[in-house]
């Protein structure tokens, strides 16, 4: 399966890789993430309790939601700005870990990969558990406070605040009983700390170069 999987942690930079990488290698781009929190901004937007794991499953089956490379759409509204909320970064987590949620989601994005013939995937769980067979795993990490600085540099904050807030969000996200992030025994670890963008992009295509053609 043509299918890139990059995993990591909040704030690795998987968003910014994942699009660089789709570029350079021709393979459509999938932004996961986006697709839990068009859930999440739906589960606000009905006053659903987060916490709820009918409901908000409930709610994850029956809205629409679109992807596209620069896009976010649920129920056919861009809502690609509201979904980046420190609202939606209180509860996405919660929302992710709930089973329902995540078989509606697989559903999609194994749907998606289909139609798509492959593609550059991101996520917690893509080399794990949605895509097993992709042709290629990448496990993109950093450390903790490079990943606080980046968040903050992206949508501002204190840094302390922030980087609470991703100690919670790796706590939830690495210990929760459906799809627990962790790198697949064949992933690829790439630690982007001290590296440019350009850099780890270099070095994800050159792995991807090797398995293609091999």
């Amino acid at each position: 399966m043509r299918v890139i999987a990059i995993d990591g942690p909040a704030g690795a930079g998987k968003s910014t890789v994942a699009r660089q990488v789709s570029t350079a290698t021709g393979l459509r781009y999938l932004d996961t993430g986006a697709m839990y929190r068009c859930v999440a901004l739906a589960v606000q937007q009905s006053s659903t309790d987060p916490h709820d794991p009918e409901s908000v499953g409930r709610i994850a089956h029956d809205v629409s939601v679109v992807i596209e490379r620069d896009a976010a759409k649920l129920n056919g509204v861009d809502v690609s700005q509201e979904i980046r909320s420190s609202e939606i970064n209180g509860i996405v987590s919660i929302i992710a870990a709930h089973t329902p949620v995540r078989d509606a989601m697989r559903e999609q994005q194994r749907r998606w990969i289909r139609d798509h013939q492959g593609g550059v995937v991101e996520g917690r769980d893509i080399g794990t558990v949605v895509f097993p067979e992709a042709i290629l795993k990448v496990f993109l990490t950093a450390s903790p406070e490079v990943r606080a600085e980046r968040r903050v540099g992206q949508t501002g904050g204190d840094i302390q605040a922030v980087a609470a807030s991703i100690a919670e969000r790796d706590h939830l996200d690495s210990t929760r009983i459906d799809s627990p992030l962790k790198p697949s025994p064949e992933s690829v670890v790439v630690d982007s700390s001290n590296r440019t963008i350009d850099d780890v992009v270099a070095e994800i295509v050159a792995h991807f170069e090797k398995v293609d053609h091999g």
